[in-house]
Parts: C-alpha cells; sequence; structure tokens
C-alpha cells in the first residue's frame, strides 16, 4: 500500500474511533439506551483501535 493510502486510511480510521467515542459518550448520558446497543458501539470501536495499531 502507497504511504498517501496506508496515511488516508490511518486518518479515517482514526476519525471513525473518535465519531464512535462522542457518541458512546452522548448515549451513556441517556439511560434509555439498551447495553446492547453501547456493548456493539464499544466492540467496533475496540475493532478500529486494534486495526488502527496493526
Amino acid at each position: 500500500m502507497a504511504l498517501s493510502q496506508a496515511s488516508s486510511r490511518q486518518e479515517a480510521l482514526q476519525a471513525r474511533h473518535a465519531a464512535l467515542e462522542s457518541r458512546l459518550q452522548e448515549l451513556s448520558r441517556h439511560p434509555s439506551v439498551s447495553d446492547a446497543e453501547l456493548r456493539h458501539l464499544k466492540v467496533e470501536k475496540l475493532r478500529l483501535k486494534e486495526e488502527m495499531q496493526s
């Protein structure tokens, strides 16, 4: 993968990770949000973090 492609991909992953973090913070303030939804977002965020580190 070319350097610019790798950099763009990394930036996209970081942006998605940050968006998930914001969404999780927002949802955690609302008691009506299901645990399943929060768990799904947390798993997705962890997957992105692992992908960024590889």
